[in-house]
Formats: structure tokens, sequence, C-alpha cells
């Protein structure tokens, strides 16, 4: 195969899997998604191997998360050439990762008869597992599972495998279609038996795995859901980014946010929920506004969340600034405080400031925030809350150790201002479906902007508000006594088992003295045509 030929199949592999997540949302694709990658891997080398699914893995990531040149060019301040630059450098890095994929893939499936259908699905997960937890820059958007966020009935294994076990579900079909497309050749009725078992071996697999989180799904989707009723309303203010901080709109988004919470008083809600970084004023610094605040809360006969820069005090000639929500009481008591404790590297903390002292900040406050260290649960006298705020709700072992500590409903709340009028809301509120299945827990999103709105605890999406228009949305959301899912009580056992797997494959297949030649590649496949 030429090389232009295996570039051209890499970039398909990233275009299908770009036309699965928002706007396009064409979730069939990415079924097959890999399938290119993994047939340009044929007779390739690791580093051939290693470049072609880091091909895969920038056309992917520049197709899902070009919006960040939004937020550094329009409110960060770069120019347009570093803009475009560090959203290069940043697609780069990540798309690492399916260069990793790639490398092992080759590697395993060329020097054992483990059908792809259990290579890579295996794979895929302990990668986007990786590129979650990795030190600085963590970042799980686009994961393969988000693409089915509206197919309820295969995504409700959530609660038992986190979000990883429906990317793994999709990564085994791609393996499965790969071993029949690639393995199976027409002359099959003479293929040896030795050599179709392992295909028929993995397809049998992937069907089993399907139909088994199908049963479970439509079981988990028809069991009846009681609780008690709490009644919540949402407030979007919808302020653009470069008005947040402007003194000259001070006095119009608190008004705006008083005249929109007195509007929706009369529904008798028992949670008013504000957005992140509602409040154009530092909670418990600036006096005459959070007094005027504290006094406004006791018109309205429900508890408060909202979200505020928060003074804690001076350390070092500096402020000390979270960014946090607060939780207030009918009569204007501060109920319970969380601070964000996942901070956006560059955007709320340069991270190796020592190292980087030429990178500022993207994002108008003084010094960089502190980070939150507790795992704060807000109690009002109906529900139990967490509240992980802005993409905190990306990550599933955060969210899963609030339900840990007791919480029973999960409010956060965001300013997606910063992605204007891009997919990444839409991404950003599909993500939030997940924890809610993970954890069996109704989801409240609470967006300056959009998308705001409620999702319940089986992932369906109940109401949703519009980017870039003012909204109250009210719902009557069902909260269930405190019962952990499997999920929420043993986190990810289910990627601990797929690393095993790996390792397990590795330390069969690695034998001293071989060397990365191609003729070592095809010595003990199955799929001696590849």
């Amino acid at each position: 195969m030429s090389k232009k030929k295996d570039i051209s199949l890499a970039i398909l592999s990233g275009a299908l899997l770009v036309l699965g997540f928002p706007p396009f949302e064409l979730f069939p694709a990415a079924w097959i998604a890999i399938v290119p990658l993994l047939i340009c891997l044929g007779g390739k080398g690791l580093k051939s191997a290693f470049f072609y699914g880091t091909i895969t893995g920038f056309v992917y990531f520049i197709g899902t998360i070009y919006w960040v040149f939004n937020s550094v060019y329009f409110y960060g301040g770069l120019p347009v050439l570093l803009s475009l630059l560090a959203v290069v450098l940043l697609c780069l890095f990540y798309s690492v990762f399916i260069g990793i994929f790639a490398l092992l893939f080759r590697f395993l499936s060329a020097h054992s008869r483990i059908p792809a259908a259990f290579i890579v699905p295996v794979l895929w997960v302990i990668v986007e597992y990786a590129r979650t937890h990795i030190v600085i820059m963590g970042f799980p958007w686009s994961s393969l599972a988000y693409t089915h966020y509206k197919i309820l009935p295969l995504i409700q294994i959530a609660d038992i495998t986190g979000v990883y076990g429906i990317s793994f579900l999709i990564a085994a079909v791609n393996g499965a279609v790969f071993d029949v497309a690639v393995h199976w050749p027409k002359r099959a009725n003479r293929m040896p038996l030795y050599d179709k078992w392992p295909i028929i071996g993995g397809v049998s697999f992937v069907s089993v795995i399907i139909a088994v989180s199908l049963v479970y799904g439509m079981w988990r989707l028809n069991v009846d859901e009681q609780g008690q009723i709490v009644r919540v309303s949402v407030i979007q203010g919808n302020f653009e980014q470069d008005k947040k901080w402007d003194p000259a709109y001070q006095r119009e988004i608190i008004d705006t946010y008083k005249r929109l919470t007195l509007d929706v008083s009369a529904a008798n809600p028992d949670l008013i929920v504000w957005p992140e970084s509602a409040l154009p004023f530092v909670f418990g610094r600036d006096e005459p506004f959070t007094s005027e605040l504290l006094e406004f809360q006791k018109t309205i006969d429900a508890h408060l969340l909202f979200g505020s820069v928060a003074y804690k005090g001076i350390s070092d000639g500096r402020y000390q600034l979270t960014n946090s929500a607060v939780l207030t009481s009918p009569s204007g008591e501060v109920l319970s405080t969380y601070d964000k404790m996942h901070l956006v590297p560059f955007g709320e903390y340069v991270p190796l400031r020592k190292m980087l002292p030429f990178i500022g900040k993207l994002v108008e406050a003084v010094g960089d925030f502190e980070k939150g260290e507790e795992y704060t649960v807000m109690a009002t006298p109906k529900v139990r809350i967490s509240s992980p705020i802005c993409f905190e709700i990306i990550f599933p072992s955060l969210v899963r150790k609030f339900a840990r500590n007791g919480a029973d409903l999960i409010v956060t709340i965001t300013n997606d201002a910063w992605f204007g009028r891009s997919p990444a809301p839409y991404q950003h509120f599909s993500m939030a479906v997940f924890r809610a299945v993970e954890n069996r827990m109704p989801v409240v999103m609470s967006a300056n902007t959009g998308i705001s709105g409620f999702i319940d605890a089986k992932g369906r999406i109940i109401k949703t508000s519009d980017l870039f228009v003012e909204a109250v949305l009210t719902e009557d959301v069902i909260i269930k006594s405190f019962q952990r899912s499997f999920y929420s009580a043993y986190g990810d056992l289910f990627v601990f088992l797929c690393i095993i797997s790996c390792v397990l494959m590795m330390a069969n297949n690695i034998k001293p003295g071989e060397k990365d030649n191609k003729s070592n590649f095809s010595r003990n496949s199955f799929g001696r045509n590849w």
C-alpha cells in the first residue's frame, strides 16, 4: 500500500471519529471509525504505526476541540498566530495517545493470535484513561463513548463500568469489523480452521457483550423511579465573556440575575441555581455587593446556589481567591462553599510558573486561583448537593467521589461563554449525561450562556436552553434515597481489568532478542495477508 493511501486512511479514521460528536452526531460512524487506521497499519513497523496513529489523532482532536482557539484568541488576548499555534500544539499532544494506541495494536496483533475485537477495545480504554489522568494536562474531552450520549439502552452499563465501558463496546465493534474485513478473504472456504477460530471468537465476543449490554440497558430504563421531589430552577443570565468583569456592566449583571430570580420565585422552587462566576464581584471581599446579595436572598423563599470568585484572605502580600460554588439559605445565611479542585491549566492557574514565567493566564483575575481541597457536599433539608464546576463534570472519577460522600444530586455550574458559538457547549452537556448514568443521580446544569438543562438518573435529557439567550428553566427532580451505584462505590475497576489484560498480552508476546522488523510481525499473527 502506498504511503499516500496510508495517510488517506489515517485521515479518514480521524474524520469518521469527528462525525460522531456534536454538532454532527452521526453516531454510527463511530462503529467503523477506527477501521481505516487499523487497515493502514498492515505491514508497518512500530515507528510507522505511531506516525499513522498520530495523524488520525490530530484530525480527531482538531475536529473536536478546535474551539479552544475561540477562548485563547477572543478572550485570552493572544495574537492569531499564537492562538493557532496553541491549538495545533494541544491537538498534537493528545494525538500522541492515538499514536501509542496504534503502536501497541500493531505489536500485539502481529505477535499473537488474539483477535482485534479484543485487542482494540482494551488498548483504546487504556489510552483514554491515560489521557484523563495524565499530570497537569489531563483532558478527557472527545472520549469515544460520548458519541452515544443519546443511545440510552447502550449506555446504562456506565453505572458499572463507567464511561470507559461504552468506549470499550464501540472500539470492540471496530475490531470485529476489521477482523472480518481484513482477515476473512473471499476464499474463506479454503481458510484453515486454525485461522478461522480467532475471527469467529472475536465476533462472538462482541455480539455477546453488545447483547448483554442492551438487555441490561432496557431493564434499567424500565425500572420505576421513585423518590422525593425537589423543584429546581436554573437561571441563565446570558453575558458574553468580555462583559463579565467589565465594571460598566456590573450593575446590569447583578440586576439581571435578581430580576430573573424574582420571575421564577412564583414557581415555588426549593433550589435556584445561578451559573459559574455569576457574580461580577469577589464574594466576601466586596462588602456592599456581598451584603446586597444576602439581603436579596431573604426576599425569595428558596435556597440559592451560585458561582462566584470567593475571597479567602491574604498570603504573601496577595489575595487568596477561589473559583467557588456557594449555597445560601432562604434567611440569607451562607450554608456551604465548594472550592473548585481541578483548575484549568493556563486558564485558572499557571503550572510550572517558575519554568514558564513568560506565560500569562487567560482569565481576568488577580493572581492564580487557589485549589480546593475537599469534595464538599452541600445540604438542604430536602437534598444533598455536589457541585462540580465547569469542566470538572467531564472527569468521571472526580464526580463519583462526591457520590461516595453522600450527594444525591449533581448541580454543575459553568461559564461556557468562553466557547462562543461552537460545538463545545453541546459537547460539554453531552458528557454530563454519563455522569448521571454512572452515579444514578440527576444532573442539573446551569450555564452562563447555555447549554443549561436537566438530565435524569437514567441519562434522559429532560429540558435544555438555547445558546446566547436569557433563560429560566424549572423542573421537578426525583431524588432517590442515598444508594451508590457500583461505579460510584468501586470506581474504575473495569479499566484496571483492561490494564491487566494488556500487561498479560504484552508479557506473553515479548520475547528476548526480537527486533522491530516486518518479518517478525508476520510470523505469528493469524492474519497472514495483512
